[in-house]
């Protein structure tokens, strides 16, 4: 595990601290939830949800702006390394990471190992190259019905951006990326 100074430049992956059905009151809300957290831990409010959504916003791979996407880490909250950058999530295979290297909430917990979320699993909403996945984000993430999906992915399998559907009724994760916007 290769872990760099929390005072080195990084973007930081981090998980809300409990799980959301598919309806969060769309990407916005999410974001919002993303800054209150952050903030409320001491950390920069530059953070916005590691979702696709099919409007108004940005897609997973156009979160962070182009001139950091290739050259800052993405870590967790511990500085420990997940990707060597940005861009490298988004190549085709699933946004591979390390098994071994935990994903924290922002109030410190391992979301792969604490129980309070007993689904291993991210919303994302995108292909396997942070598109959007057209009809796969739970209507704009503002639905929970069971017969209605959204993209997803197991972090037990140590895929980010995996391709599986989960029923919006599901309470799965969603992760927050730093985007560095105060650099």
């Amino acid at each position: 595990m290769t872990t760099i100074p929390l005072s080195r430049p990084q973007l930081k992956l981090v998980a809300l601290n409990q799980p959301h059905t598919g309806n969060f009151g769309g990407v916005y809300i999410a974001d919002k939830m993303c800054y209150e957290q952050a903030k409320a831990m001491g950390l920069s409010a530059y953070y916005r949800a590691f979702l696709s959504s099919p409007k108004p916003r940005a897609v997973n791979k156009d979160l962070v702006p182009q001139k950091f996407r290739e050259s800052y880490p993405v870590t967790n909250l511990r500085g420990d390394i997940l990707f060597s950058n940005y861009k490298s999530i988004f190549t085709g295979g699933g946004g591979k990471f390390p098994p071994n290297i935990p994903i924290y909430s922002f109030d410190g917990r391992d979301v792969l190992a604490d129980p309070f979320w007993p689904k291993k699993s991210i919303w994302h909403g995108s292909n396997t190259f942070g598109n959007m996945a057209v009809d796969r984000s739970c209507e704009s993430w503002r639905v929970n019905d069971i017969s209605i999906v959204g993209q997803s992915s197991s972090l037990s399998s140590g895929s980010l951006i995996g391709q599986q559907t989960s029923s919006c009724s599901n309470e799965l994760i969603i992760l927050c990326i730093e985007t560095i916007e105060h650099v």
